[in-house]
């Protein structure tokens, strides 16, 4: 959302799938009643919804979403004679002038642009590789591809040693699930050409790039996919480094969120090395290391985290509703006394009490135990949101 606005680009549609109330508030919040100034432009939720002729209701794949909503795109698109339209994927982190990417594809007179990153030999079978001519035009896509598939989607990437230095670790070329598309082509292959496909990556992309003109558009900056719990666990982390990757502090192009008009963090002896403190914190005589923290979190003494992403909570407990939740024999919200936690993502208004401890010691690497409060993925010990952990627990 953020790009889009430092891009000009302010006629967006936000396509939502299930579980989306809290996204709905967040993105009315700070896109709808956030302050941001609109001339000509908006931004339209369409959640996911029962179609009479469909028989599920949730978005099938990234095509199927914008086709069961075509009517309404049409409509507008139409009405505003917009000619090109930008379709983005939502988990991903990276800083783009999404206006040079419409442009090149203007330029090339492109049916479909795809835009593209150099990535290592681990990453590329979880993404898109792409095989291109010196003129860009894509000649061949593939999705995920594994073994000796993987090893014809090698490119020589010795033209981008200016940017991304060693080319030998970056030996692939791969989708970043970023396209402009004409709008007239898009409709045709939506609604004539494949109307029984339901993903662009793994299935109507490989199609296109036989029959349309799509090109190529090499980004060499930042760019981290945080569609799982690892990815979004590292680059959050990765934040706390000096200097980051990745660096939200750029004043010609912002990153809007919903304003909170929450006071300063309160620090009573802590220790932090590291981190990032997010507004309305009370931390006391804690130890913080390679963690983020975030909004209305509160860690009481003793309190030790360490590779942690804390994602905070929605409201505060004062004083005398905490004394009571004591008084009761319940964990209040936040972090009780002398609990150390590391390698931890901790989802919002997660109750943990006193003496607690969350390492993963064993190393297990996946687990379920959600009556319990907490599910471990790749090896992360992940906290639910609205969790109790009680006194005493060792997980």
């Amino acid at each position: 959302m953020s790009n889009c606005f430092n891009s000009g680009i302010n006629k967006i549609f936000v396509m939502t799938q299930f579980n989306s109330a809290s996204l709905n508030r967040h993105i009315h919040g700070t896109y709808l009643g956030g302050g941001i100034n609109f001339t000509d432009g908006s931004v339209q939720v369409l959640a996911a919804t029962q179609m009479p002729e469909e028989p599920a209701g949730w978005f099938q794949g990234t095509a199927d979403a914008i086709r069961k909503f075509i009517w309404v795109l049409q409509d507008y698109y139409n009405h505003k004679n917009i000619e090109h339209i930008l379709i983005l994927c939502a988990d991903q982190l990276y800083r783009m002038n999404y206006m040079e990417l419409v442009q090149k594809h203007v330029d090339d007179n492109a049916d479909i642009t795809i835009s593209c990153v150099p990535v290592d030999e681990s990453r590329a079978s979880d993404y898109g590789p792409v095989k291109f001519d010196n003129t860009g035009c894509v000649l061949q896509f593939f999705e995920k591809p594994m073994g000796t598939d993987l090893e014809s989607m090698r490119v020589d990437t010795n033209f981008l040693s200016y940017a991304i230095g060693d080319t030998y670790k970056y030996p692939y070329i791969a989708s970043m699930g970023v396209y402009v598309f004409k709008r007239d082509a898009l409709f045709n292959l939506l609604k004539s050409k494949y109307a029984q496909l339901h993903d662009f990556g793994s299935e109507i992309l490989p199609r296109a790039v036989l029959e349309h003109n799509v090109q190529a558009c090499i980004f060499t900056g930042y760019w981290e996919d945080i569609g799982t719990i690892k990815s979004f666990f590292n680059a959050n982390l990765a934040l706390t480094e000096q200097p980051p990757k990745f660096e939200f502090y750029d004043p010609k192009t912002p990153f809007f969120t919903s304003p909170r008009y929450l006071p300063p963090t309160r620090l009573e002896k802590c220790k932090i090395k590291d981190a990032i403190i997010s507004d309305g914190c009370l931390l006391s005589e804690c130890t913080i290391e390679h963690s983020v923290i975030g909004v209305h979190s509160r860690l009481n003494s003793g309190c030790e985290l360490k590779d942690t992403m804390m994602m905070g909570a929605d409201l505060y407990e004062t004083e005398a509703e905490t004394s009571k939740v004591l008084l009761t024999g319940k964990v209040p919200i936040g972090i009780g006394e002398n609990t150390k936690i590391r390698n931890c993502i901790i989802d919002m208004n997660a109750r943990i009490g006193k003496n607690v401890v969350i390492a993963n010691n064993e190393g297990i690497q996946g687990a379920d135990h959600p009556e319990d409060g907490y599910y471990i993925r790749s090896g992360i010990v992940v906290i639910l949101k609205n969790a109790t952990i009680k006194d005493g627990s060792v997980i």
